[in-house]
């Protein structure tokens, strides 16, 4: 099961000779510089195993997001989370700096929302975002979410999600 591809993109899942490039958006630090620190190699592996994982128990999990041409543009998902003690379905998304700013994450995350409608028993997508991560909040918005609560993980910093019904 994967989005369909859209106007720009094309969706495939990750395989551990993506390691290269997973290591490189993981571990840029604008890439992530609202989570606690960029990634290693070995926790992009670890990200690529856990994707795997994930395609092998739902059927679904983050994919790799390319241009038609073949152009790596990063990943783009569905994966569950815990948030407030409830598991619930997120949309998530990473794209590199060079595809940044025009519209790539809104259009792959479109793609995985309308996966997760028509293919998903599910009755809520969300997004988690980084209280100061206006950029991705945007991204959430123009896919149809609006934010609805604050997520406080033990340990780790405040988040705010926003949700849609499907």
């Amino acid at each position: 099961m994967l989005p369909r591809d859209t106007a720009r993109l094309r969706f495939r899942q990750m395989a551990p000779t993506d390691l290269e490039a997973m290591a490189g958006l993981l571990g840029d630090p604008e890439v992530m510089r609202f989570y606690p620190a960029p990634k290693t190699p070995e926790e992009a592996a670890a990200w690529i195993a856990w994707n795997q994982r994930n395609y092998a128990e739902h059927g679904y999990g983050l994919w790799i997001i390319e241009s038609h041409e073949g152009g790596f543009v990063g990943d783009c998902g569905l994966t569950w989370q815990e948030v407030n003690g409830a598991s619930k379905l997120e949309v998530g998304y990473h794209v590199t700096p060079a595809w940044q700013g025009r519209g790539i994450a809104t259009e792959a995350a479109a793609a995985c929302r309308d996966l997760a409608v028509e293919h998903i028993d599910v009755r809520e997508l969300i997004a988690i975002v980084h209280p100061d991560n206006r950029a991705s909040e945007r991204v959430a918005e123009k896919i149809g979410m609006r934010r609805v609560d604050d997520d406080h993980p033990e340990g780790r910093a405040r988040r705010i999600v926003l949700s849609m019904s499907v």
